[in-house]
């Protein structure tokens, strides 16, 4: 196969899963800005590393450990059996063994060791028990920060130990005695103060999606609206700020407009709930994910609305579907007869299987596709109402959409599948080495599909993947427009009633008058 450069260096497509040799400490300087005062307080946290962090840093971990029964168990059961050594993405990536799984949990399992048991407190050295000392908190703010809470070495484990809860606890417990992290924290921040992730205020909002409807109604000669805070609709839409910022995630949100248009519901975007997104997860905070929901029920109420919806957002639909009743419900004041809360990808194949929506697929012959199925929806949540919903139905949506469509190998894909590399609050520029390094055992399967079939875009339902891999595609030899989201082909082949599209298709595929 053909060598393409990354970092300099020639790059052989290769195994997907092929396992790197070891570089011990590759990754130790790798470490995000540290959050300021500022950003910290808002959040509920110390501004800065308080003096007797160590006692606060144990305490804060006996008290995870007592609320959490599965944490405890994760840190009690691993036997070091290896089977997830060789699953993580980073530890693929660099090489680094600190990034295996086993290895990253252990840098807090050995302080839970030596404070929370008995063999720990009497014989440290013999079960592998440390002190919490600033050496050992440098690396949980390293390498807890080259986790994406992917769940991918859970699908492995014997025991199912989940590294991305360890991830959490970690976080939690730093960001509790004053080390957070820069990057999350300030995008929670902005969701208190505004609303979203980008700090977008209402007038922006409203000013991008009437910008949106004029270039809708350009386009198909159809009025297509995109309504903010209308109260009385049956639907409130809640997406991830950026398809309201940039592509290809705002050619995603133009395919919602569109299905909700043709579909005939009344729906609503909400100024004050106008994220999805909830970085309170990433930084194992359950009060700050309580806080960011918050707004989504508060948003719901006072429109009045009937049903939720969430836009193409990965760890948005693990909060939904897997939180969102327990932090902020019962969401009893909903329309029952309707699943709380609803991803837009069942929304929309529901009307395909219905017959309610017409395509016209040739729309679509430039792009040959491959689907990458976003961890936070492959592992931590469903679709649908039967198992394996959230791999069927994203691709049921784009076989309805496309002529060209083509899975990557079996061993990356479903709950299988590899990480983006930028997930787990990851997405910033000073982790770009590791994003990179993460991101290349999903670009070696891209390769691979786009060797076999031709391959030349790549769909997804996720606003973090769709944003890294916009910036990691052309290190690998790709374009960075070769990313897509799933909606923006529902957009391009969907003929609504009414449109320029709709009467070239039928006056095309017209019989002949005798």
């Amino acid at each position: 196969m053909a060598p393409t450069k990354f970092n300099g260096k020639d790059h052989v497509h290769g195994d997907p899963i092929e396992i790197p040799p070891l570089a011990c400490g590759a990754m130790a300087d790798s470490k995000p800005f540290v959050a300021s005062p500022a950003m910290q307080k808002p959040l509920g946290f110390p501004g800065e590393l308080v003096d007797n962090w160590q006692e606060k840093a144990i305490n804060r971990l006996g008290e995870l450990v007592n609320g959490s029964r599965a944490l405890r168990v994760y840190l009690d059961s691993c036997v070091k059996c290896g089977a997830c050594t060789d699953k993580c993405h980073y530890f693929m990536g660099t090489g680094d063994p600190k990034n295996m799984p086993v290895a990253r949990q252990d840098l807090l399992r050995s302080v839970y060791r030596r404070y929370f048991t008995l063999g720990g407190k009497i014989a440290p050295k013999l079960v592998g028990a440390r002190d919490l000392t600033r050496d050992v908190l440098d690396e949980w703010y390293s390498y807890f920060h080259q986790c994406s809470q992917c769940r991918r070495c859970s699908v492995f484990c014997p025991y199912g130990i989940d590294t991305a809860e360890v991830s959490m606890a970690a976080r939690d417990i730093m960001d509790t005695i004053g080390l957070g992290q820069k990057y999350s924290n300030e995008i929670i921040g902005k969701v208190f103060n505004v609303g979203n992730n980008l700090g977008l205020p209402q007038k922006a909002l409203r000013a991008t999606l009437e910008s949106l409807e004029e270039e809708i109604e350009e386009d198909t000669g159809v009025p297509v609206k995109l309504p903010l805070d209308v109260k009385g609709a049956d639907i409130l839409l809640v997406t991830p700020s950026a398809d309201f910022f940039a592509s290809p995630h705002m050619e995603g949100l133009i395919g919602y407009a569109k299905v909700l248009h043709e579909a005939g519901v009344s729906w609503t975007l909400s100024s004050y709930a106008s994220e999805a997104a909830n970085f309170g997860m990433f930084v194992g905070s359950h009060e700050n994910m309580k806080k960011v929901a918050e707004r989504i029920r508060i948003a719901a109420e006072e429109l009045g609305v009937k049903r939720l919806v969430f836009g193409e957002c990965g760890h948005a639909w693990r909060v939904a579907y897997s939180f969102l009743n327990t932090l902020v419900g019962p969401l009893d004041f909903l329309d029952q007869n309707y699943p709380i809360p609803q991803h837009i990808c069942e929304f929309t194949n529901d009307l395909i299987e219905n017959g309610k929506l017409r395509f016209d697929k040739s729309k679509n012959d430039e792009f040959r596709l491959t689907f990458h199925d976003s961890c936070n929806v492959a592992r931590a949540s469903r679709m649908g109402d039967k198992p394996g919903g959230q791999f069927e139905i994203p691709r049921a949506i784009l076989r309805a959409t496309c002529n060209h469509f083509f899975d990557m190998a079996p061993e990356t894909i479903h709950e299988k599948t590899l990480c983006c590399g930028g997930g787990g609050g990851l997405l910033t520029d000073e982790l770009m080495d590791v994003r990179l390094k993460g991101a290349q055992p999903r670009m070696r399967a891209l390769q691979e599909v786009a060797e076999e079939h031709g391959v030349t875009h790549m769909a997804a339902i996720c606003a973090i993947c769709k944003a890294q891999f916009s910036k990691v595609l052309p290190q690998f030899g790709f374009d960075m427009e070769s990313i897509v989201s799933v909606h923006q082909m529902v957009s391009n082949a969907i003929l609504m009633t009414g449109s320029r599209q709709a009467e070239e298709y039928d006056a095309a595929h017209a019989a002949p008058v005798s």
